[in-house]
């Protein structure tokens, strides 16, 4: 049983009320490189990591400085598209598993010939699965470019990016703090084992629990300080990374992604006339709008928001955007849907029963809050507005977040019911240790 040491409340911080901050600016460009297993790619012509990666694109070998233990610092240049932007990250750290495949999905009762193809994002590493690698990649390159020796962010409870970051962190040695939301009446208690969580605390972060109210009245920005400001006190350098990772820095881990995207429609020969992918926080849809606007795709970018409404990400997009001095509008490069529902990460039973019913037809199992509610909400206006969608090609792209699932068990299981025990006849032979064991 992991010690219940391993995560407090955030009272004792909040009554400090510590919220300056710190400066660092003794940047330098690097590339942090792990070498991960080898990847799958189910596309019609396989994409190879070496066509479509950063690593192989657009390093300078001159550049490269080893630091031992098989990593390595090298600088990072954009697509040429993208030299428009501002400011340019330094540097960029290899994380994920690169480039994650795109496969036809066979979904049921698509509008005439409309076809929905999936990029797999929620394989771009175990634990690190799902989009939000992709950000870090640059966040954490900033981190040991400014000299941090441990990282802070904050989400909900079964965060995906938390538990992202914590594994990412670990990757690089750097003591992770994880500020996570929960409910009034379990914020003093052991928040258990289940899903994000279990992988979070098997890694050694440092679970810091604040109740929803207190969230809410407080702000994600005001808590991060407040515990950067105490990890200062202790002498510690602490990089503090938003929710979501979604800031302008964050922005270019999809609009790299874009460029993948289009290595792979090229060496397919596919042409995308529309990309859907769920938004939770706002970087992902950022970059890839951004990406589909300047570089080759020139896709419609649709987003379906799981928390908030279309106009809050609008404006928020918008911020992103302004911090990369992009020029351009966010109504004009991005369509933002409600698929909140009944709110974020509480599903209704349809909803449920969706992410099961795709999982029979296709063998591709959605997350309940990000791209099972997206989905959802495709599905649904293809349905409504079959016209709108007739004769296109689609890539959805699958965030991640399978272990969001765990969280949902008691709700899914009246739906998994497929089960009995096997009866074998009196009359079929048995003598011990005929079936062995394995």
């Amino acid at each position: 049983m992991l010690s219940t040491r391993c995560f407090h409340s955030l009272h004792h911080l909040i009554n400090n009320n510590l919220c300056s901050g710190s400066n660092n600016n003794n940047k330098k460009p690097f590339l942090l490189k792990f070498k991960p297993k080898p990847h799958f790619s189910l596309a019609s012509a396989p994409v190879s990591r070496t066509l479509s990666h950063s690593q192989s694109q657009i390093m300078d070998k001159s550049k490269t400085q080893q630091l031992g233990l098989g990593f390595s610092q090298k600088a990072y240049s954009p697509p040429s598209w993208a030299t428009r932007l501002s400011p340019i990250p330094s540097g960029v750290v290899s994380l994920a598993h690169l480039p994650t495949p795109i496969h036809k999905w066979n979904l049921p009762g698509l509008p005439d010939s409309t076809e929905v193809w999936l990029k797999r994002d929620d394989l771009s590493g175990m634990q690190l699965s799902g989009n939000k690698v992709r950000k870090l990649e640059f966040l954490l390159a900033d981190a040991v470019a400014q000299g941090a020796d441990c990282v802070i962010t904050i989400g909900g409870i079964q965060s995906n990016h938390c538990r992202a970051t914590a594994v990412a962190a670990k990757y690089l040695n750097l003591p992770c703090h994880l500020i996570l939301r929960t409910s009034k009446a379990l914020v003093d208690q052991d928040p258990g084992l289940t899903g994000n969580l279990l992988v979070e605390r098997l890694v050694g972060a440092h679970v810091h629990l604040i109740s929803k109210e207190e969230y809410a009245a407080i702000g994600s920005e005001t808590l991060t300080n407040i515990l950067k400001e105490t990890l200062l006190s202790e002498g510690r350098k602490p990089y503090v990374i938003p929710v979501g990772g979604s800031n302008s820095l964050g922005t270019w881990g999809y609009i790299e992604a874009t460029r993948e995207i289009e290595q792979q429609a090229c060496h397919t020969r596919l042409k995308f006339d529309d990309i859907v992918v769920a938004c939770g926080s706002g970087g992902t849809i950022a970059g890839l709008s951004l990406g589909s606007h300047f570089g080759t795709l020139k896709a419609k970018v649709h987003a379906f928001s799981v928390c908030d409404d279309p106009d809050y990400f609008y404006n928020y997009v918008q911020g992103l955007i302004d911090g990369l001095n992009a020029g351009v509008n966010s109504r004009d490069i991005v369509n933002i849907q409600n698929a909140k529902g009944l709110g974020y990460a509480i599903n209704t039973s349809e909803e449920l029963k969706f992410v099961k019913e795709i999982a029979m037809a296709t063998g591709v199992v959605l997350d309940p809050v990000y791209s099972g509610k997206a989905a959802y909400e495709m599905k649904k206006d293809m349905a409504q507005n079959p016209t709108k969608w007739e004769g296109r090609k689609v890539l959805f792209i699958h965030t991640g977040g399978l272990l969001g699932l765990y969280d949902k068990v008691d709700h899914l299981a009246p739906l998994v019911e497929n089960w009995s025990r096997m009866d074998v006849h009196e009359s079929v032979p048995r003598k011990d240790g005929t079936g062995k064991m394995f």
